[in-house]
């Protein structure tokens, strides 16, 4: 079959693109009977979090790529992100100190092998670079990477650069996702992709510590495989798509009951380290466009939660949904408006352990009075010129911590600058 063509799109063998993001959020004070190292603190609060990132891209044979990003972050979240599974600021999980540092945060390379004489055109971007590309390929990643830049996409909700900034909103909240405390990590992924179907199968490294940066390389004791399925479909003219992910983590990782038993007053989960113990789960990701400019997302996703959460956030399980509209009906046809609620919980073993005094890298308030966390946010994104992007949004958050002591009045309020070139 010939070829699919675009004039309008010309083959480019490097690629240059960056942006920065600058987020501000403040937090009135709130009421709470107690409080715990890893609690959200009571009091008034405001932080601030810079990245700036450069991609750069260069084709190196047929179907070869080769990708680099240098990074530079700074800054902290509130309460320096401890207190909330649903953090409010998805960009503070890659800083990991308060002063600015620059790091390489992506170096891949990437194989694609046709599997058919059809192609598609595909525009220049971060990370990709302009021309035609195999419309059904099979393909293999391997480097550093941001896994969540390959599983458990959202057309609606899955940047917190542009998008939702809550944690538990931006990605399957149960998918403890491998990454070092900036979001990145060494992996191979293989992919299968046609117009309707798609597939992903990584293996991922872990860090050497929960939340940690340096990377465990005992890679047949410390890993994780996630596996995606994503079909593509179209509802009364509309496009949509729906995604199936599953997981499974090895590791030197805690187990929440062992650590009641060995100290059930003052339990701590790295004295019962050890390798072979594993964390499963699986997550649902649905996309539906409404109208041109309307349409809404869903995800649930569940984790068995006997072992410390890792690498992303302490939910073991988590439900949300919510709709974007873009601003062509008051005339602003580039600005994006989002409303969206998260709902989060955590196993019965997380629970024991947290309400007898344990602490995990996010959470401990000394004790627990367990009910549903829960996040609800609202964000609107106005476009400045052509590669800036202003947004004001706002997070109200119920029994943080999963802790309906602390159910004080939490109000977020957030201030988001983002550039691109």
């Amino acid at each position: 079959m010939k070829a699919q063509t675009n004039d309008s799109i010309k083959k480019e063998n490097f690629s240059f693109h960056g942006q920065t993001t600058i987020i501000y959020q403040y937090k009135p004070g709130f009421s709470a009977p107690y409080s715990g190292q890893n609690s959200l603190s009571t009091e008034e609060e405001q932080s601030n979090s810079v990245t700036s990132t450069l991609f750069a891209g260069a084709r190196l044979w047929k179907g070869a790529s080769v990708y680099i990003n240098p990074e530079m972050a700074g800054g902290s979240g509130l309460s320096k992100v401890l207190g909330l599974g649903d953090a409010p600021n998805g960009e503070t999980f890659r800083v990991g100190s308060t002063s600015p540092k620059i790091y390489l945060a992506r170096l891949y390379f990437t194989q694609l092998f046709a599997l058919n004489g059809n192609t598609i055109a595909q525009e220049s971007d971060q990370n990709q670079l302009a021309g035609q590309i195999p419309e059904k390929y099979i393909g293999i990643t391997v480097g550093k990477v941001c896994l969540s830049d390959f599983f458990d996409q959202n057309t609606y909700s899955h940047d917190p650069r542009t998008q939702f900034m809550n944690w538990g909103l931006m990605s399957n909240g149960a998918w403890d996702y491998p990454a070092n405390t900036r979001g990145y990590i060494p992996s191979a992924i293989l992919q299968y992709v046609t117009p309707v179907n798609e597939w992903r199968l990584a293996f991922s490294l872990l860090p050497e510590v929960a939340n940690g940066l340096p990377v465990n390389w005992s890679m047949g004791k410390a890993n994780s495989v996630t596996l995606e399925y994503a079909r593509h479909y179209t509802m009364f003219g509309k496009p949509g798509t729906i995604r199936v992910l599953g997981f499974v983590t090895n590791g030197k990782m805690g187990n929440y009951r062992e650590a009641i038993a060995l100290n059930p007053s003052a339990p701590v989960i790295e004295d019962v380290q050890q390798y072979g113990n594993k964390k499963y789960g699986f997550g649902l990701n649905a996309e539906q466009e409404i109208t041109d400019d309307m349409g809404a997302f869903f995800r649930a996703s569940w984790n068995d939660g006997y072992t410390q959460t890792w690498a992303f956030t302490e939910i073991d399980e988590s439900i949300s949904l919510g709709v974007s509209e873009k601003g062509t009906l008051w005339n602003r046809k580039q600005d994006t408006a989002g409303l969206a609620v998260v709902a989060s919980g955590i196993s019965d073993p997380h629970k024991d352990y947290l309400a007898s005094g344990g602490y995990g890298f996010m959470l401990g308030d000394g004790k627990l009075n367990y009910a549903i966390e829960s996040a609800t946010e609202f964000y609107y994104a106005a476009q400045l010129n052509n590669n800036l992007y202003l947004t004001g949004g706002y997070e109200f958050v119920m029994n943080p911590g999963y802790n309906k002591d602390r159910n004080g009045l939490v109000n977020i309020f957030s201030l988001r600058l983002h550039a691109e070139l």
